[in-house]
């Protein structure tokens, strides 16, 4: 593992590097079939649903999620069809660490050989989302959301640079994809902590697509409505949770397209902005329509 090192790119600025010269020289290695992913909040949730459909289509992941026993739950059953260490990692990460975030990159490193396709930012702070109301968030609340929702995100994107700038898909270059959500622009009480940091996403995304063009590096962002995700976590596993278990027909009939989101929604925007080498600092809202409806009191 590398250690943590710093470099000044002025004197008044001070810049991660996580990578040793050995690292740096092994990225001359050729890249297997298929793409190489990081995806963080990778345990549960939307991100370990995206692992999964990942793999299943011949692409590398290294899973990142700060929740041991759900991250090792996941790569136990990965690990019953896929090989571990050569088609996946698992890699605990608190992503409020600077020092863990740059371990992650270089452990993509190591794992990839030094070629990194794709970034996705999945992982979020949603401890304070309905929590307080505004006048009793607690300031430890806010920077949590903000450390883990905002503040890392661009130091993994920082990180991973060099791997980026190293894709082994020459033609659609490096991709970074931030998933933000529809709760940043239009929420729900007592959402202040979450609903801005995934406002700020936005904003982040389009300045690192301006900045990183050059590298050859497209950012974009994914903002997610109501993906039920239930069915994506280790209890779930155990109870035999179904993905349309606790949903009702008025749940489907509320979204324009008559049902609830899947997983397999938020892979096909990844597969798009992967893929799409013309497309970058664009935000694409996959919400079955539900933010173009208008609502009118009963």
């Amino acid at each position: 593992m590398a250690a943590l090192a710093y470099y000044r790119t002025n004197p008044s600025q001070t810049q991660i590097n996580c990578f040793t010269n050995e690292q740096s020289l092994s990225m001359e290695m050729a890249a297997n079939a298929g793409k190489n992913f990081i995806i963080t909040g990778a345990g549960r949730g939307i991100g370990r649903g995206l692992s999964r459909l990942l793999l299943q289509k011949g692409h590398r992941v290294l899973l990142v999620d700060v929740n041991r026993e759900e991250l090792d739950h996941t790569a136990a059953n990965l690990a019953q069809s896929h090989t571990r260490g050569k088609d996946f990692e698992a890699h605990l990460c608190d992503l409020r660490k600077p020092s863990d975030i740059c371990a992650a990159a270089s452990r993509a490193s190591e794992l990839f050989g030094g070629h990194l396709d794709v970034l996705v930012n999945n992982a979020a702070n949603t401890s304070a989302v309905g929590k307080s109301h505004l006048s009793e968030i607690s300031l430890e609340d806010w920077n949590a959301s903000i450390e883990v929702n905002l503040t890392a995100p661009m130091l993994l994107s920082q990180s991973c640079l060099p791997l980026l700038q190293n894709s082994s898909s020459k033609q659609q270059g490096g991709s970074i994809i931030n998933m933000s959500s529809t709760r940043a622009f239009m929420s729900e009480p007592d959402n202040e902590p979450y609903s801005a940091t995934k406002a700020g996403l936005l904003g982040l995304t389009q300045s690192m697509a301006v900045s990183l063009a050059p590298q050859g590096v497209r950012v974009n962002a994914i903002l997610p409505g109501w993906i039920n995700v239930a069915n994506e976590c280790k209890s779930a596993d155990s109870d035999g949770t179904a993905w349309e278990d606790g949903l009702t027909g008025e749940d489907h009939r509320w979204h324009l397209t008559g049902r609830v989101g899947r997983v397999d929604d938020i892979l096909k925007a990844v597969e798009y902005l992967v893929e799409a080498d013309f497309v970058s600092g664009a935000e694409l809202v996959v919400d079955g329509g539900v933010t173009r409806k208008m609502v009118y009191p009963e």
